[in-house]
């Protein structure tokens, strides 16, 4: 069977078809990889990007596809992998709380986690939205695509995204019995196992599909203190569907998943030390001097770090889903309804040295989500096509904050003239959080497509959107030494204090855009869009400062204004040579007003930072994907992303790590770039087979290289002059032999050059001058097995 008709009976597993199409449901498998990700194939790639099935190049959107072999063949088996096929997104992780999916530079704040905020970016997985981005940091669970859409989503996805989504399907249950089997084994004791199984429980009536994914990997930091390996990798996920065909017209899957993620990890070691404009004294060497300190290497790349406090990242993701379609003719109702779970319990050394300055660190965190999406699709008409959904959204949030500093506190916090007129005053002093949190939105969403001819179609949509939030914050401070005076209470408050407040955002919002698209031929595609989108409103839930009393919660700085949107963007997707060769081009311009960021607190222990709006910010650029087969047995990919993101107006920024600790409370970081996006950012590859037989089975032996460059990028919130990290290229390597029958075995190296680079840059609290970084992935090198029966 070729892989176009694979392909075509595959849309009957997809849920958003009708339901009469899927009595027979299969595996969709992207035989054909994806334009901007993979080689190119000979089928069709079919995106559900517009909530129904379509070939990609006839999608009026900015989006690519991965496909489940590619991810396998790759080993991108995370979203953080998943980066370096996909030079448009940037993911950020210091552990999985604080993680965040940029796409195109914008998305969610750059620093640590407000519980108060929504992501930009959307993640959904088969057709769920997950309101915690921390699921992106597990193992992809028998994945079947995952599909990267550029720009604002709010008028065809539940929840409103201003800077795009990450559509993730797994594969589905099937009538037909089949399993897959996949074992990695490398270096640092890798090892990687997954299986599904699928099959039916009822003839035509009712199958099932169980899937399994297990990775563990050594550490690849090496911790002196405690002489373990640190920075590893355990994670586990399980999940299970069941598929009900009710009736030619009605089907029913109920879906359920368990992830669990526990390694020691999470550490990020010494990079340099630069001048702040604290006192001499209060610079890094003079108190690692006085302290009798040095770290464990200089040398970043050495790999070593000396956390005193204990390292843990443990978390647990798990919810269940219903799904049901009813093809009512020219038309199918969609029904979504969905709860998840996130339990988060870690522990961190956010002093980045082997000093007792601060012992603990952590906030753990549980959340519950509820959603309903009730959709209504038409089943395709010559002259009108229609999206219309309802959504409800309700997100709970319980975090529990410690912060705790140690004998080393004084010194390192408070300065050598203070700590000794003063001694033992701050050790021991803990502040124990309360953090609550309450989200509900809904909304009416839908877009229209009139096929004005043949060739020339016109898509507006429209979404109305209500957010409340209701969120508490309570710090109850204690510890330190005691009595004291007024005026050591002074200084205590400026280390860690008693605060309590709550706040209260709600807000109606009224978006919407259009797409207007003309398809001269087959192989032509051009289309332009405007849209006018929203970020919700948030709450600030880390503590705020205070104001000129140093005791009262300066109330007015508890939320933050919603983002506004004006996104525009220019498409071309164009194919030749009777699919010999993909060329999309994007062009794009999003200005957001009131853009919500973190910015840091100037007292003296704060860690955390708060929220505030910038007044503007603009991203623009273009990105280029490149799909060829210049050979029957030659596939080879090329994509480029050219991002130009910077604050246009933020006269209010905090200081750089450089400028921290003196006189200058704020600078203007008008017109420096945004954090975390590179200007070009390139992603490349091919793949060369050699069909041969081998034990009597057809097959091929196979090269492939993939690899992926990023320019320089900054790692600063506020434009640094000593936080940049430099441009870097990955080249990731692998051979075997694939047989048709359905098994391969290869072997493959990664970061093949042992390319030393910094995934990002931390300044340490307290402005002593300390930058600690979190290293990328060494070479690594290892052998996958894979079966399908």
């Amino acid at each position: 069977m070729t892989n176009k008709a694979l392909l075509l009976m595959s849309i009957a597993a997809l849920p958003i078809t009708p339901a009469k199409a899927q009595s027979q449901p299969q595996p969709l498998e992207a035989t054909a990889q994806a334009i901007a990700a993979a080689p190119v194939d000979e089928g069709e790639i079919l995106v559900t990007a517009r909530r129904r099935s379509e070939a990609v190049q006839d999608v009026p959107l900015a989006v690519s596809v991965v496909g489940g072999a590619q991810i396998e063949s790759t080993g991108a088996f995370n979203i953080s992998r998943l980066v370096q096929l996909q030079p448009t997104v940037q993911f950020n992780t210091s552990n999985p709380r604080n993680t965040a999916i940029n796409i195109r530079g914008l998305g969610a704040p750059f620093g640590l986690t407000n519980d108060g905020i929504e992501q930009g970016v959307g993640l959904y997985i088969d057709q769920v939205y997950y309101a915690r981005i921390a699921a992106s940091t597990l193992d992809f669970v028998d994945v079947e695509q995952v599909e990267v859409l550029r720009g604002p989503q709010g008028t065809l996805y539940g929840k409103n995204t201003t800077a795009g989504a990450l559509n993730i399907t797994t594969r589905r249950p099937t009538f037909d019995f089949e399993g897959r089997a996949e074992l990695s084994y490398g270096n640092l004791d890798f090892i990687q196992a997954k299986a599904s199984v699928s099959g039916p429980l009822v003839a035509d009536k009712l199958a099932a599909r169980i899937s399994v994914s297990l990775s563990k990997r050594n550490g690849t930091l090496f911790n002196t203190v405690t002489g373990r390996d640190v920075n590893e990798t355990d994670n586990l996920g399980l999940r299970g569907q069941l598929f009900w065909q009710a009736s030619e017209t009605i089907d029913v899957t109920l879906s359920g998943d368990y992830n669990r993620q526990n390694p020691e990890a999470f550490a990020q070691n010494y990079v340099t030390v630069v001048p702040t404009a604290r006192a001499a004294n209060r610079q890094f060497a003079n108190l690692a001097r006085l302290s009798n300190y040095a770290p464990a290497s200089t040398n970043p790349f050495d790999r070593l770090v000396d956390n005193d406090s204990p390292l843990q990242a443990r978390q647990v993701i798990a919810g269940a889903s219903l799904l049901a379609n009813w093809d009512i003719g020219p038309a199918t109702i969609t029904s979504i309804s969905a709860w998840r779970k996130w339990d988060w319990l870690p522990s961190n050394d956010r002093d980045f040295t082997g000093l007792p300055i601060t012992t603990i660190s952590a906030n753990p965190s549980q959340q519950r989500q509820l959603s309903q999406e009730l959709r209504l699709t038409s089943n395709g008409s010559n002259r009108f096509d229609y999206v219309v959904g309802l959504f409800y959204f309700r997100q709970t949030i319980n975090t529990q904050g410690v912060q705790e500093q140690g004998s080393a506190a004084g010194l390192w916090l408070l300065g050598p003239t203070v700590n000794a007129a003063n001694p033992g005053l701050i050790n021991g002093l803990r502040s124990d959080n309360d953090i609550r949190y309450t989200n509900d939105s809904a909304a009416l969403y839908g877009k229209l497509t009139w096929n004005v001819s043949d060739t020339i179609s016109i898509a507006p949509g429209v979404r109305v959107n209500y957010d409340k939030k209701d969120g508490s914050y309570s710090s109850v401070v204690t510890g330190g030494l005691t009595p004291v005076t007024p005026a050591q209470q002074t200084i205590k408050n400026g280390v860690l204090q008693n605060q309590n407040y709550q706040a209260v955002f709600s807000d109606w919002n009224l978006s919407g855009d259009v797409t207007l698209a003309w398809k001269p031929s087959d192989e032509i595609l051009a289309y332009a869009t405007y849209a006018r989108s929203f970020k919700s409103g948030g709450i600030n839930l880390s503590g705020i400062p205070t104001r000129a009393d140093g005791v009262t919660p300066a109330t007015e700085l508890a939320t933050v204004r919603p983002e506004s949107v004006n996104h525009y963007e220019f498409g071309l997707k164009t194919q030749f040579g009777g699919n010999a060769a993909t060329i999309n081009l994007a062009a794009f311009r999003t200005d957001i007003t009131d853009y919500q960021a973190t910015v840091i607190s100037g007292a003296v222990g704060v860690i955390r930072g708060y929220l505030a709006n910038v007044p503007k910010v603009r991203s623009e650029g273009f990105e280029l994907d490149v799909a060829l087969r210049p050979a029957k047995d030659l596939n080879a990919y090329f994509n480029l992303a050219y991002t130009d993101a910077k604050y246009i107006s933020f006269p209010g920024a905090p200081p750089p790590i450089e400028l921290s600790g003196g006189a200058v409370q704020f600078v203007d970081a008008s017109g420096g770039r945004l954090p975390g996006v590179s200007r070009y950012a390139i992603s490349y590859g091919a793949e060369y087979r050699i069909p041969s037989a081998v034990f009597g089975q057809e097959g091929d032996f196979y090269v492939g290289v993939d690899g992926s460059l990023r320019s320089d990028f900054s790692s600063s919130a506020t434009p640094s002059t000593v936080q940049n990290i430099e441009g870097y290229v990955l080249t990731n390597l692998r051979a075997g032999y694939r047989t048709q029958g359905g098994w391969e075995l290869f072997g493959w190296v990664r970061n093949a050059f042992d390319t030393e680079y910094f995934d990002f840059l931390t300044a340490a609290p307290s402005s002593t001058g300390l930058i600690v970084g979190q290293l990328g992935d060494p070479r690594t090198y290892g052998v996958t097995a894979k079966a399908r029966f």
